[in-house]
């Protein structure tokens, strides 16, 4: 049974603990308990402080009668009855040429804490009280003070602590329980008052999260934001919001699935059919008819952009493209590689020149594969944007500390300024007729995955310069 409950002990504990409203109840009570004991620290000085002048005054008035005129002839039985009504066991009146010493049977053998009442701070009561508290109220205390006494500098007054032991021990443990009731309280209210204005709404808002993860395309689970003018609300409304959007990029995301899933099967029969009119138009080019001569290269043309178009589709819309496989490759030959193919593609030898700045001694930490697909696509992409018209592409490439740099360059005609803004999406941007503006779509993901990017860094009449940064694998 004590072992059972030490369990269930330490299960609450650790729930106080783990919880975000336990961790507030004990730094709540935590900082009250603070808070009361450099009340209580204070409070119990003082109040030393004033048993001890008490005392001070009762001894005082004990021996005034002795001190007037015709004192000396009172009895030693009302000087000892005086002194003991003080508390007192004897007084020791100091003047500037001698000490009068007043007792009530015989001085103590010992002296056990002197205390100078007049050289005294908050400090030095506290430090006298805990003593007073923790030893016990058995020792004999000699206690000097300033006096009122006519010509006399001051007194001492040897006293047993046993009284003004009770009487602290007895005041300190009420303030103490006063402190006790009143931080609980106080924690409580605190407590009450940040659990329902933030722990509360915080864990609402924790387990909305949870509930709208669990199935994000159930709009019952977005959260209703209540009309609070304060952070929360504002938290409230700004994850109602984010919930909304992500349902409809969800439901959008769907729609589109399905409809891309449809477009690839199009496009997986459309490629078969335009792959029997390439080998239907290839005869065409054998016919003597003017006719025929003069329009073949453009249907062949057409066919061949048809096929490019809809091999990019299949290709961007496969989901299995692999994690780069990263290795250290030398980049001057994968450039040399993927520039000629991505040139000759097009059948653009002729029309257009391309040059290598890379150094030789120039490593990359990549896939090799994906590479060469993105200087492919780059370099492509200028060729087709040179045209018939021809130009020369440069390729230049140079290592920034952990990040290795390809810059492409034409000095084709730019690209068009309604064409910029969404330079990167896919089917949604084309500096030429018929083209799939899917090539920088494929090869800003293929820079991604590696941990960069593809940027453009300048457009003009001039030309047009793409960026490939590929940063190296952090070491582990």
């Amino acid at each position: 049974m004590p072992g059972r409950f030490r369990a269930q002990m330490g299960d609450a504990w650790r729930l106080i603990g783990q919880s975000l409203s336990g961790r507030l109840l004990l730094l709540t009570l935590l900082y009250v308990m603070i808070t009361q004991v450099l009340i209580f620290l204070p409070s119990v000085g003082r109040y030393y402080r004033t048993l001890l002048d008490e005392h001070i005054e009762t001894a005082q008035i004990a021996i005034l009668p002795f001190t007037e005129p015709g004192g000396s002839q009172l009895s030693a039985g009302l000087r000892r009855e005086l002194l003991l009504r003080a508390g007192a066991t004897a007084v020791i009146l100091k003047r500037a040429d001698q000490s009068e010493l007043y007792l009530k049977d015989e001085l103590p053998k010992r002296i056990d804490v002197v205390i100078d009442l007049r050289d005294s701070n908050l400090l030095r009561e506290i430090y006298w009280a805990m003593g007073g508290i923790f030893d016990g109220g058995n020792r004999v205390l000699r206690i000097i003070s300033f006096t009122r006494i006519p010509g006399a500098q001051s007194v001492e007054v040897i006293l047993d602590e046993m009284q003004i032991h009770a009487r602290l021990i007895d005041y300190a443990r009420n303030v103490f329980y006063v402190a006790v009731l009143i931080s609980l309280a106080i924690a409580l209210l605190v407590f009450l008052s940040l659990y329902f204005v933030f722990v509360r709404p915080m864990g609402l808002l924790t387990r909305a999260m949870v509930v709208f993860r669990d199935n994000p395309e159930d709009p019952g689970r977005i959260v209703a934001p209540s009309n609070r003018r304060d952070e929360i609300g504002m938290a409230e409304r700004e994850l109602a919001a984010m919930q909304r959007d992500l349902y409809g990029f969800l439901q959008q995301k769907g729609r589109l699935a399905a409809l891309g899933a449809a477009v690839a099967k199009i496009q997986h029969d459309l490629r078969n059919i335009l792959a029997s009119a390439q080998l239907a138009s290839d005869r065409l080019s054998n016919i003597d008819d003017p006719v025929v001569q003069r329009l073949t290269p453009r249907l062949v043309a057409s066919l061949d952009r048809a096929v490019a178009l809809a091999t990019n589709t299949l290709r961007y819309g496969r989901a299995d493209e692999h994690p780069p496989e990263r290795r250290r490759l030398a980049v001057a030959p994968l450039v040399s590689e993927a520039a000629e193919a991505g040139i000759s593609e097009k059948s653009l030898e002729r029309a257009v020149t391309w040059t290598s700045d890379v150094p030789d001694d120039l490593e990359i930490d990549a896939d090799a594969e994906q590479i060469y697909r993105i200087i492919m696509n780059l370099v492509r992409n200028a060729a087709e944007a040179l045209g018939a018209r021809g130009g020369a592409i440069v390729v230049a490439a140079r290592r920034r500390g952990t990040h290795v740099q390809i810059d492409v360059e034409d000095n084709g005609p730019g690209i068009p300024e309604n064409v910029r803004a969404r330079l990167f999406q896919p089917f949604a941007t084309s500096a030429r007729p018929g083209g799939s503006g899917l090539g920088l779509a494929i090869a800003r993901d293929l820079a991604r995955a590696h941990g960069g990017d593809v940027t453009l860094v300048s457009t003009g009449p001039r030309g047009t310069i793409f960026r490939v940064d590929i940063p190296d694998r952090e070491e582990p």
